[in-house]
Parts: structure tokens; C-alpha cells; sequence
């Protein structure tokens, strides 16, 4: 219900980038500037400063983030507190993943949720970890759901699930057939990693600091940003790599690579992370709930 204008505005103004803010709304670049434009004509000032290629706010653009953000923030509250008194669960709901998470964990939760809560529309941005913890934090995101350490104490993070890191390697390498293998094992051959801020490479390189494992010993000869990536350069025959068993489901199946459990294992925590401080919307309490439920029963283990 907050005037189109401020909620552009806002989103801008948070970015400090019109192609950013387009993207973030849905909406072209030209729409985006036309609605920032209306609210200037309306103040009859200018609320950005364009120089090189930059936008930066003016004194009167920081005077209305500032009354825009609290605008919209009353009307989420007033929103919600109706909804809630009707029983009513809809609206828009922004969620960020990582990308371990939001290739192959995320899907189903959401697809699950949206069969329980159809007016809700959920929109799903995936990044490393480092991206989709900015996102939380700059308010880009309602949710986050991600796979490495958070260290920011005004978000919280709550696990809500366990996962397990695994060697892998193809099929007829040294390391198949291994039940288990020590991490030095692993590093006498080519190594293919995560990329910077990838939550799976923190994991990694945390784990090894904790066996004074030097870095120099590791002979990185590939860095990917995919999973998938990596999966397939290991099928053929690049090097090995540590991943997630949640990524390795179809290969396995497939036995098209083979996965190796590390001695000791590499578990993790894949966590939920919200602003301590925001208003949550209704919508926002009941997805925390279901992802906390639908994770329990899809981690319990089968009676019998």
C-alpha cells in the first residue's frame, strides 16, 4: 500500500544503483528513473547525485530514505497485523541461498511451501555465502539460507539442517574403493575448489587450519563457482574435490563418480539468518516454521 515512488526510492536508495534496484523490483532501468524522477518533480529537488558513473544521496535524498524506510516499515507492520487477525498468509517473500543450498536443498522446501501457502510469492536469489549474508544485512533479502560461519550478532542464525562434506573422485581413481581417507591422502593429487566465499571452501580451508594442514600443500588447479562444475571436471579425470553428499545424489545413483568419506568427517550446519531486528511478516514467521518442520522430518530417520 506505501506509495510506488518510496518503495523505489527506498530500494535505490539502499543499492545506490538504478540497474541494481531494477533488477531487485522486476522492473526496466527506464521505469525505475521515471519513478525516481515523479518523487523529485514532487520535492522539487534532487534526491541523487549522478557523477561518474555513481549515484550518491543528497542531503535531502538521506532526509527521505530516512522517512521512507520508516513509512514502509509501518506499512509491513499495519499489513501483517491485519493479516494476521483475518488468518490471512500472502504477499511477496524474498529468499537468498547459497548456492550449495540453492541448487539442490532449497527447491523443495520452497516447492513444498508454496503447495501449503499459494498467495505467497516467493522469489529465490542464489549467490555464495558472502553474497547472500550481504543481502541479509543490507535488507536485500527477507531469509537467508546458508552453508558456512556467520559472525554478524545482529542477524540470527538458526541451524536447520546437517550436512555432511565428502571426498570425490572418478571412478577408477586411487582414492576408489577407500572407506575412508585422511585429508592428506587427498591432497597428493590435483585439487579442484569452491570459489572465494564460498561457504564449502571456508568449511574446507577451516578444516585443514585445524590440522596445520599448510596451504602451500594444496595444489589447487581449478577454482568453480558450481557444484556442477566442479562435479564435472572431476568425472573427468581433472583432479578430486570436497562437496557437499547433498550435491552427489544423481551422480551416485549414476556411479558416475565416487564419493569418499573423510577421516575424521567434515559435518556442517546449514543455517536460516534474518536481521535480529526486523519486523518478520506473516508471511516470513510462517515460512521459518515450515522450513524448521519440513527439515526435521526429511532429516528423521525412517522408523523400522
Amino acid at each position: 500500500m506505501a506509495d510506488r515512488r518510496l518503495q523505489v526510492f527506498a530500494t535505490v536508495a539502499r543499492l545506490l544503483s538504478f540497474t541494481k534496484a531494477a533488477e531487485a523490483l522486476h522492473m526496466t532501468q527506464p521505469a525505475v528513473t521515471f519513478q525516481i524522477r515523479q518523487l523529485e518533480e514532487y520535492f522539487n529537488t534532487r534526491l541523487f547525485d549522478r557523477t561518474h558513473n555513481r549515484i550518491t544521496l543528497t542531503e535531502a535524498g538521506e532526509l527521505v530514505k530516512g522517512y521512507a524506510d520508516r513509512i514502509i516499515a509501518l506499512n509491513n507492520e499495519m499489513d501483517n497485523e491485519v493479516r494476521t487477525l483475518t488468518g490471512d498468509v500472502q504477499g511477496p517473500l524474498l529468499i537468498g541461498a547459497s548456492t550449495t543450498i540453492g541448487e539442490y536443498f532449497i527447491p523443495d522446501t520452497i516447492g513444498s511451501f508454496q503447495k501449503n501457502y499459494p498467495d505467497v510469492r516467493v522469489r529465490l536469489h542464489v549467490a555464495n555465502t558472502n553474497g547472500i549474508i550481504h543481502l541479509v544485512e543490507s535488507n536485500g533479502i527477507d531469509i537467508g539460507i546458508v552453508e558456512g560461519p556467520v559472525s554478524n550478532k545482529n542477524l540470527v542464525k538458526e541451524g536447520i539442517w546437517n550436512d555432511e562434506l565428502v571426498t570425490i573422485c572418478p571412478v577408477g581413481h586411487p582414492l576408489d574403493g577407500r572407506r575412508k581417507v585422511n585429508v592428506s591422502e587427498v591432497l597428493d593429487y590435483p585439487f579442484i575448489s569452491r570459489e572465494e566465499g564460498s561457504g564449502t571452501r571456508e568449511v574446507v580451508e577451516n578444516y585443514l587450519a585445524k590440522r596445520e594442514v599448510d596451504e602451500d600443500a594444496i595444489n589447487i588447479i581449478m577454482e568453480f563457482g558450481s557444484p556442477e562444475s566442479i562435479k564435472s571436471a572431476v568425472t573427468a579425470g581433472l583432479g578430486v574435490s570436497i562437496l557437499s553428499v547433498a550435491t552427489l545424489e544423481k551422480e551416485l545413483t549414476l556411479g558416475s563418480l565416487v564419493a569418499v568419506p573423510l577421516s575424521p568427517p567434515i559435518r556442517r550446519t546449514f543455517s536460516i539468518v534474518y536481521q535480529r531486528q526486523k519486523f518478520r511478516l506473516r508471511a516470513m514467521e510462517e515460512f521459518l516454521e515450515f522450513a524448521r518442520e519440513h527439515c526435521a522430518r526429511r532429516q528423521r530417520p525412517a522408523a523400522g
